[in-house]
């Protein structure tokens, strides 16, 4: 058997009055090699860490 759920929860919850639209912009070069250095340096501490856990 179903329950109706309590819909005094729902009141309760506020809208937003404003909302806000981001723009997504893309990376540049300079960008995408920090995060591929940051990615590729965490890789490799993980990599060490496993081999001494291991």
């Amino acid at each position: 058997m179903l329950i109706k759920l309590d819909t005094s929860v729902f009141k309760l919850h506020r809208h937003k009055t404003e909302t806000v639209q981001k723009t997504v912009a893309p990376l540049t070069r300079d960008q995408w090699i920090t995060a591929d250095r940051i990615v590729m340096a965490a890789m490799f501490i993980a990599t060490i860490a496993g081999a001494i856990l291991f």
